[in-house]
């Protein structure tokens, strides 16, 4: 599925009002100190949007997500996206822990927005692959692009089971995100279909509802390997920079990225850079439905 162009934005802010000139007359300190204040450049608006979201949250990964939501809330970031599996790995469903069940509700009411973010988080492997098939899914996700072919009515099975459960615990999440942001055209019209408020792709936020796409490319790291890191940090620096006057940032999160410090050291970084001149907020913030 072709991704949009990531960079066609245009900039929302107003240019800064123009300083006021100090006379060079002499005054007195008083004066001055008047004169330097409405002389000093006005605070940059925080036009922007920053949404930081933790991905694979499940109760395989809640010790290290609570150690993620603690240091992100230290830099500023009150509120997440919290994007949960239902059943991770096939290793157990969340419903079946009711303190981890507990803690979701207890995040959803501290302000963080709960998603579904596939169900498994596993594709199984099939025979007769495409080169191109075997890219996307084992090169590139290592086995873990569960909605990258599935079809509209396992998809809509699927999600709506997840949804259900969701609700059987209190909880009714808005948006639907796929396992590495791949989504097959049929997943796609399930999600529709279900009346799933808004999905996100690597390039995008597409709001169901009122059918706008929202381009932004989400900063994302990889730590497979030494030099997937390496280059994660090198791609986010530029990508950070060309999206400096976009009017969302999106940062996500993954569980392994605490475990390498070059890493998380930059997410830290990066975050607090993005706070001095946009409001955090949740994807359903953004979207302006809660």
């Amino acid at each position: 599925m072709d991704e949009p162009d990531l960079f066609t934005y245009s900039n929302t802010l107003s240019p800064p009002p123009p300083e006021k000139e100090i006379p060079l007359a002499p005054l007195s300190l008083p004066e001055l100190e008047k004169a330097g204040e409405a002389s000093a450049p006005a605070p940059k608006p925080k036009a922007r949007s920053l949404v930081v979201s933790i991905h694979d949250v499940s109760p395989i990964t809640r010790d290290i997500t609570e150690r993620i939501l603690k240091q992100i809330a230290e830099l500023g970031v009150p509120r997440v996206s919290l994007l949960v599996i239902p059943d991770h790995h096939h290793k157990g469903n969340f419903v079946d822990d009711p303190e981890f069940c507990a803690w979701l509700r207890e995040c959803s009411g501290a302000g963080h927005e709960v998603v579904i973010h596939g169900y498994y988080h596993r594709r199984d492997q099939k025979a007769g692959e495409s080169f191109r098939q075997k890219m996307a899914t084992r090169y590139y996700t290592a086995g873990e692009g569960e909605f990258y072919d599935i079809s509209g009515a396992d998809a809509l099975r699927i999600v709506s089971q997840a949804r259900q459960e969701f609700r059987n615990i209190g909880l009714d999440p808005k948006g639907f995100v796929a396992p590495a942001w791949l989504l097959s055209e049929g997943a796609d019209r399930a999600l529709q279909r279900l009346g799933i408020g808004y999905t996100t792709r690597l390039g995008s936020v597409f709001d169901y509802h009122t059918g706008i796409h929202y381009t932004s490319q989400s900063l994302v790291w990889s730590t497979r390997s030494a030099l997937r890191r390496l280059m994660s940090r090198f791609w986010n620096a530029h990508l950070f920079r060309r999206l400096e006057e976009c009017p969302l940032l999106r940062i996500g999160i993954h569980p392994p990225d605490v475990q390498h410090q070059a890493v998380w050291r930059q997410i830290k970084e990066l975050t607090a850079r993005a706070l001095e001149s946009r409001t955090p907020k949740t994807y359903a913030g953004f979207l302006s439905r809660g």
